[in-house]
């Protein structure tokens, strides 16, 4: 959860709020960066958050750079996120939402509980919004991919609250 003044969710069809957030991997991102190419997803999380935990190897799988890119934006320092991105595989981009800049991103969004997942179109508008893990959600941001995120005979969980 983010600290800060209690901001509403940002909704289905709304504008995305802008944001320059640091890379882990070095130098810095705006939404402008991400969306440049076409929608994207950015998802906002925590490392001790055990629903994070379940949901991040999934939108590892569903991460596609040409057809459907995911932003980690996590509200941890750099060293928490790195050993979160290699426990869990997470290779893509990770920026850093956290008390360094108070939240910023996170608190511009609404972000009450994470995971929350946005899909961003490329004119910044917002036209998803996921809290915590629904398995039906995902499976929908993996057929805009053109993926099939859960393996056969994979136990996934239908729903679990962030």
């Amino acid at each position: 959860m983010a600290l800060g003044k209690k901001q509403d969710l940002l909704a289905t069809g709304t504008a995305a709020a802008d944001f320059r957030l640091p890379r882990l991997e070095a130098g810095e991102m705006t939404l402008h960066d991400i969306t440049s190419q076409g929608p994207a997803l950015l998802a906002f999380f925590k490392v001790n958050c055990p629903v994070c935990q379940l949901t991040f190897p999934y939108l590892e799988r569903i991460h596609t750079p040409d057809r459907l890119p995911v932003y980690g934006i996590s509200q941890n320092d750099s060293g928490e996120t790195h050993a979160f991105n290699q426990r869990y595989g997470i290779t893509f981009p990770t920026l850093l939402d956290n008390e360094d800049n108070g939240f910023a991103a996170s608190n511009a969004f609404g972000i009450s509980t994470v995971p929350t997942i946005f899909l961003i179109e490329r004119d910044g508008t917002v036209s998803r919004v996921i809290e915590g893990w629904q398995k039906k959600e995902m499976q929908g941001l993996a057929e805009e991919a053109g993926i099939r995120p859960f393996l056969e005979g994979e136990a996934v969980p239908e729903w679990k609250a962030g």
